[in-house]
């Protein structure tokens, strides 16, 4: 019996073997990523640790063949990963860097590995296996030392130059922080535990020389808890951007989450100036429970942002935001973004008794909703990037970030002060 650990060598020894073949076997990468992720926490619970600190060392090689000749091509699709625990004690494990054991310990080292068949005639492809999944109903993340992936069946049709339709069903997880492929991905309340996932959509993209506009609709079901319904319109035209999305959640099946009726939708304008953007945003939930969502990064509201979604029931919330680009400067590759979003009037009493977002406490004796009545909290996000333009260590990025969160009780969201340090490097 081949080890997990032993499929991702293999994997990644095969991405580098690619490099050197007589004959192209497709395309293949490597990416080196060098991950420090500390949360100092302000509000902490008795006996709970002030401060959570990870630091390791991640390869993620991935190969994607060539497709064979005919009516329909047939390719392949494989990743491997490894991860090596750099620091990470006991009692300060947790930041989803590495897996970490029953007694609060961080792993030395995990690895996996997976892949995915996928057929291919004309402009549309089939794939079946383990991959990475982008779409605004379910979108598989990528925020820590390894990404997200799921197992099942996705279809990309390219129908022309401008509209594309994309479709699928998932019913296998695996974490950013896991090495198997069965887990669950979790919500604020909702779980893939037990359940499929099942998408549908379309995308329509026009680029002009002095505009641009696009729009996007998709379908979503988590199988016994919700559907989902997205739209989205964006436009630019010259300095001026503007981005719309908006979800419409309801329960389904089961409804195992409790009862939902929710309506999120946010706004985002952006304004260019030479190496200066400035942008607002506005976003607003209507409901009695949180727009919730499962997969990293299944959410495409304006102010999801580095730490807090602010997508709290009956919330809503303002962001500022400014980037530099010091190209212009003279020092390409140098980027910098400021951003400050604040939101208000979360209440979560009205939730649906008996449901995820309002159980039953037996030590209290009473249901206790996750959020109270008047949360409100803020968060600001300072990044710096760089990334090196030419020579032997080109594309090697250097990113820093500081995220500060502060909120009161009934947002319940913890007050905290993070850093990342992330140095990657990749081949291809």
């Amino acid at each position: 019996m081949i080890s997990v650990r032993t499929c991702a060598c293999t994997c990644l020894c095969l991405v580098a073997a690619a490099s050197h073949a007589d004959e192209p076997m497709g395309e293949w990468s490597l990416l080196s990523r060098n991950f420090l992720l500390d949360s100092d926490f302000r509000n902490k619970e008795p006996g709970a640790p002030g401060r959570r600190r990870e630091w390791a060392q991640g390869f993620i090689g991935a190969l994607s063949s060539a497709y064979t000749p005919g009516i329909v091509g047939i390719g392949v699709d494989l990743h491997g990963f490894v991860g090596i625990k750099l620091d990470g004690g006991r009692g300060h494990a947790g930041v989803g860097l590495l897996p970490v054991d029953s007694d609060g310990r961080a792993a030395s080292e995990y690895s996996d590995a997976g892949g995915a068949l996928k057929l291919k005639a004309g402009n549309t492809v089939l794939s079946y296996g383990e991959m990475l999944v982008e779409t605004p109903v379910f979108d598989t993340g990528d925020k820590r030392l390894q990404p997200e992936y799921a197992t099942g069946w996705f279809l990309d049709s390219t129908l022309s130059s401008v509209w594309k339709l994309q479709a699928g069903r998932f019913t296998a997880f695996k974490n950013q922080a896991g090495s198997s492929s069965y887990e669950d991905f979790e919500g604020y309340g909702a779980t893939t535990k037990n359940n499929a996932i099942s998408l549908v959509g379309s995308l329509y993209k026009v680029r002009r020389e002095d505009y641009s506009w696009g729009a996007s609709v998709f379908g979503g079901q988590l199988e016994d808890v919700w559907q989902q319904r997205y739209l989205n319109l964006n436009a630019s035209t010259g300095a001026l951007s503007v981005d719309g999305n908006l979800y419409k959640v309801r329960d389904q099946g089961l409804a195992k989450a409790g009862k939902i009726d929710t309506l999120a939708y946010s706004i985002l304008t952006s304004i260019a100036m030479t190496s200066h953007t400035l942008s607002l945003g506005y976003q607003k939930v209507e409901g009695s429970t949180p727009f919730d969502f499962v997969g990293g990064d299944s959410i495409y509201l304006a102010n999801s942002i580095k730490f807090a979604d602010f997508n709290g029931p009956g919330e809503q919330s303002w962001q500022g935001r400014y980037q530099w680009n010091a190209a212009t400067a003279g020092v390409p590759g140098l980027t910098f973004s400021l951003r400050y979003v604040t939101g208000r009037s979360i209440d979560g009493t009205h939730a649906p008794r008996g449901g995820a977002y309002n159980p039953f406490d037996p030590d209290a004796g009473a249901f206790v909703p996750a959020q109270g009545k008047g949360g409100k909290h803020w968060e600001r996000d300072m990044d710096l990037r760089y990334v090196v333009q030419g020579g032997p260590a080109k594309d090697l990025s250097i990113a820093l970030a500081h995220v500060s969160h502060r909120a009161n009780d009934a947002q319940a969201g913890p007050d905290l002060d993070r850093i990342y340090v992330v140095i990657e490097f990749p081949l291809k």
